[in-house]
């Protein structure tokens, strides 16, 4: 078995990736030391409070006092006409734009069903979003490198290295990339395995909340239905909300719909399918 070891250091090349990890026949294996990376015996909601949004210098809101709440490890969709406001609640979910009203938090409750302290801040650590065509992003060599872009290259003490293989560990068996070679270059990628590649690379952090904008567009039939598969085994771990066009293929993992109508104005309502 052939051993990789990368060394924490700040003369390390820019992309050189965090490992601790052992690798043979294109597989990665990891320490045996497992433990949780994180337990908790309450659950959360997502809740949305009158969230409106205007940018800088413009008289118009794009959303207009928008509210919901998504429980934890359940699937949101949210559909509507182009234009119409789904892609910048997503960007303020993700914390990439500052609502101009409202609040977004995160409220944990406990198994009585009564809230567990009081709201806190979604913060966008907690949140990981996968834009339209992510693979058009794409900025490493290999796609082990592409999923530790942005960990730390400075020393590290062990119990941190075990912390992040761990996170690597969880974030390339949920995709299914522990089918392929860590070292291909992800451009070379299928459509299917580009997007399972976009999706590890927010896995690895570990969100609370993974938002998705149109997660099937450009893909084939093969592709696509590899997707709805995938997501179908995330929404077991992970609170999904999702933006698409595409109702009627992801229309069974459907847990909760909103539809947004032209002004940024949000309602819940099932699939018109």
């Amino acid at each position: 078995m052939k051993t990789i070891s990368i060394p924490f250091s700040p003369s390390a090349p820019p992309l050189s990736p965090l490992r601790l990890a052992f690798y043979s026949n294109n597989s990665l294996r990891f320490p045996p030391k497992s433990p949780a990376l994180r337990v908790s015996a309450d659950h959360y909601r997502i809740e949305v409070r009158r969230v409106s949004y205007r940018p800088p210098r413009t008289q118009h809101n794009l959303l207009s006092e928008v509210s919901f709440s998504l429980p934890e490890k359940s699937f949101g969709l949210i559909f509507g006409r182009s234009g119409s406001g789904k892609t910048t609640l997503l960007q303020l979910l993700a914390g990439l734009s500052k609502p101009t009203s409202g609040s977004i938090n995160i409220q944990r409750y406990g198994n009585d069903g009564n809230p567990n302290g009081p709201p806190e801040t979604l913060s966008p650590e907690r949140v990981g979003i996968v834009f339209q065509f992510p693979e058009r992003y794409f900025l490493a060599d290999t796609v082990l490198e592409e999923v530790t872009f942005g960990w730390p290259r400075q020393k590290a003490d062990l119990a941190l290295r075990e912390q992040l293989a761990l996170k690597l560990q969880f974030a390339i068996n949920s995709v299914g990339l522990n089918t392929i070679s860590l070292e291909e270059d992800p451009h070379s990628l299928s459509g299917g395995f580009k997007r399972r590649l976009a999706l590890a690379i927010q896995l690895v952090q570990m969100p609370d909340l993974l938002l998705l904008d149109e997660p099937l567009a450009g893909l084939d039939w093969k592709a696509r239905a590899d997707v709805v598969k995938l997501l179908k085994h995330l929404k077991k771990k992970l609170t999904l909300l999702v933006v698409s066009h595409d109702l009627k293929e992801l229309s069974g993992l459907v847990d909760l719909s909103w539809k947004m109508e032209m002004g940024g104005m949000l309602k819940e309502e099932p699939l018109p399918i």
